[in-house]
């Protein structure tokens, strides 16, 4: 792969399973635009088993932050099944324009595609679409701005981006669901902050979190956050 091959961070590692801290930009999958990807990166990751790791569950290509590998085939049937039946914890951190008047709640907005293109992966707020819900809570505010924890129930595509952008407060760096005056060229402010994952019935489950990347780093501490 030479110049394009990119191996991201190692968060935890075990004999199923991979957490890595994605970087945002990277895609995970090749793109018909071609450019760097996660899978032609994996090969990396294999520490000594005879295939390389492959995804278990969808991460943005401009979301930072803890995606799963499964490191052989049943590995990847387990973990599918935990991300199906909603018992792995997801907790993602976003910086919002503007913000809830409240301190938490939640968004229950049915989500369905904007085109009937396969190939599109844009999506709508939709009264006919797909049950979707999020919970979140507000982590800190500053300069017309918010910080939340969102934790999405329900796993639809870009789920968190327009349940936020439908409350009129899209995330900051949002060009397709939220492009606010004055604000462009950022990146996405979204990051997959930790996952829980109960991998082993007789052992507590896994946690594993992400540091925030560093083009959130100066909107997050104006809200408030303060690294360990």
């Amino acid at each position: 792969m030479g110049s394009t091959q990119i191996v991201p961070p190692l968060l935890y590692r075990d004999a199923l399973m991979l957490v890595i801290d994605k970087p945002a930009g990277l895609a995970v999958h090749p793109g018909p635009g071609g450019g760097p990807n996660l899978t032609g990166s994996l090969d990396a990751l294999r520490f000594g088993l005879p295939r390389r790791p492959e995804v278990a569950h969808r991460l943005d290509k401009e979301t930072s932050g803890c995606l799963v590998l499964g490191r052989h085939r049943q590995a990847l049937i387990r973990l599918g099944k935990l991300f199906a039946s909603g018992t792995v914890e997801k907790v993602y951190w976003a910086v919002v324009e503007g913000g809830p008047d409240a301190e938490e709640g939640e968004i229950d907005l049915p989500l369905a595609p904007r085109s009937p293109d396969p190939k599109s992966w844009l999506m709508k707020a939709d009264p006919a679409g797909q049950p979707s819900l999020t919970r979140w809570r507000v982590l800190g505010r500053a300069g017309g701005q918010t910080w939340l924890e969102l934790r999405p129930v329900t796993g639809r595509t870009h789920q968190l981006r327009v349940h936020c952008a439908a409350q009129g407060w899209p995330i900051l760096g949002d060009g397709i669901y939220g492009v606010v005056p004055g604000r462009g060229g950022q990146r996405l402010h979204l990051h997959a902050r930790s996952l829980t994952v109960p991998l082993y019935p007789k052992k507590p489950p896994i946690h594993v979190e992400a540091p925030p990347p560093e083009h959130m780093a100066e909107r997050l501490k104006a809200c408030g956050y303060a690294p360990d």
